[in-house]
């Protein structure tokens, strides 16, 4: 569904989970569900818009935009070992910037063709084994790593959406 209209269907981790890298996973659905509903429904020039001062290349897309950089890095190229380019290679990081063609739907549409990527990297591998790319990080690791990042910026488009349109919630 890239319908950024409508809002995506999220569901809170199972209480009495036992496998430990399912339930990360778990949480990182809802996180990404919360992020992808923080878009949901802006036009195109609020979703774009930069209302912080200290942050002037912070705009709600520019965070979905990051957010599908982490994951394709650390998800699909590190712990999956997979040969794509990487969407944050610059400085200062370009996955932040948005160009004439990102549109929520685009960008949207982008975050979640790599949900599906780094599920296919990830198939397999267990908490404990080794990232394919360099073997410096347990899964473990780097999955805790996106979701506490995933978390962080969940929380920058809270702030972006309650600017941008006073919507507020979950």
């Amino acid at each position: 569904m890239s319908n950024t209209g409508s809002k995506t269907h999220r569901q809170w981790p199972g209480p009495l989970a036992a496998d430990e890298l399912r339930l990360q996973l778990d949480f990182l659905r809802f996180l990404r569900a919360t992020a992808v509903n923080k878009v949901a429904g802006l036009p195109a020039e609020l979703a774009a818009a930069t209302p912080l001062p200290t942050s002037p290349r912070m705009s709600a897309l520019g965070v979905v935009k990051h957010l599908t950089a982490v994951e394709r890095w650390w998800l699909c190229i590190e712990a999956g070992g997979a040969d794509l380019p990487s969407l944050w290679a610059g400085t200062p990081d370009p996955s932040w910037d948005l160009t004439a063609e990102d549109t929520p739907a685009s960008v949207v549409a982008a975050y979640r063709a790599e949900w599906a990527r780094a599920e296919k990297a990830l198939r397999g591998l267990g908490p404990d084994d080794r990232t394919r790319r360099r073997a410096e990080f347990t899964v473990r690791w780097v999955v805790a790593h996106v979701v506490q990042e995933t978390a962080r910026h969940v929380g920058h488009l809270d702030v972006l959406r309650e600017l941008a349109d006073g919507e507020v919630g979950e």
